[in-house]
């Protein structure tokens, strides 16, 4: 017979705080376990590895809403089904990180050359106020944000 434990353990074994589990039963990312006579949690040694797979999917940040479809065929559906599924999101989350980190290389450039850029005379600073962010790359780039 396989083991049987609570959501304590399963929280404790996965690293998954019993209340996101309630969360993800809750929403439909995982199902409902079957419970004891007294109402307590029952989790068997499948529903402990789909509690992992989704902390792991997570940690990748592949979407919440996402994932209610790919343990619903780790609950038995077409397992075939799984990887095409699977890679699809993996691809979509890959596409997302390569163009936030090409932001945030942009970013960066722009606050090097704010770095770089001399400050003023005293003098000036007074008159004109400071225009230390008024580097061209970075005025041009926040007029294309605030453009509707």
């Amino acid at each position: 017979m396989a083991q049987i434990v609570t959501i304590g353990h399963v929280a404790k074994v996965t690293g998954v705080a019993a209340k996101t589990i309630r969360y993800y039963e809750e929403i439909g990312v995982l199902p409902a376990p079957t419970r004891t006579a007294s109402g307590y949690r029952q989790y068997d040694e499948p529903g402990v590895r789909r509690v992992r797979f989704i902390r792991r999917a997570r940690t990748l940040g592949l979407p919440l809403r996402s994932l209610g479809t790919l343990t619903a065929t780790l609950n038995g559906g077409s397992r075939p089904a799984l990887r095409p599924r699977l890679l699809a999101l993996v691809r979509a989350q890959l596409s997302a990180v390569r163009d936030r980190i090409a932001e945030l290389q942009l970013l960066q450039q722009e606050l090097e050359q704010i770095l770089r850029c001399p400050l003023a005379p005293a003098r000036e600073r007074l008159t004109k106020g400071c225009q230390c962010l008024e580097v061209e790359g970075t005025r041009r780039r926040s007029q294309q944000r605030m453009a509707p």
